[in-house]
């Protein structure tokens, strides 16, 4: 099993994650205020294409959880 430390968590999985809504996916004003909720650099997270999964697991935050564990999920599926 892939480790929060190695797990990459991308703006892919982030646009595709289920969301609570009608559309899948997460929007990047979402993104950018969950980032400056918790301190995250959101121009890196964009410059690199995603985050470490376990950055948003120290948020504790339930939409960032619910991302990781989406990720994880794609990951195992071979994605």
């Amino acid at each position: 099993m892939i480790s929060d430390d190695e797990l990459f968590v991308t703006l892919e999985h982030m646009h595709s994650v289920p969301g609570y809504g009608s559309r899948p996916g997460f929007c990047h004003k979402g993104g950018r205020a969950l980032a400056a909720k918790y301190g995250l650099d959101w121009a890196q997270i964009v410059r690199d294409g995603g985050i470490a999964a376990s950055k948003l697991v120290a948020t504790g935050d339930a939409m960032a959880l619910h991302l990781v564990e989406f990720a994880r999920q794609e990951v195992g599926n071979g994605q």
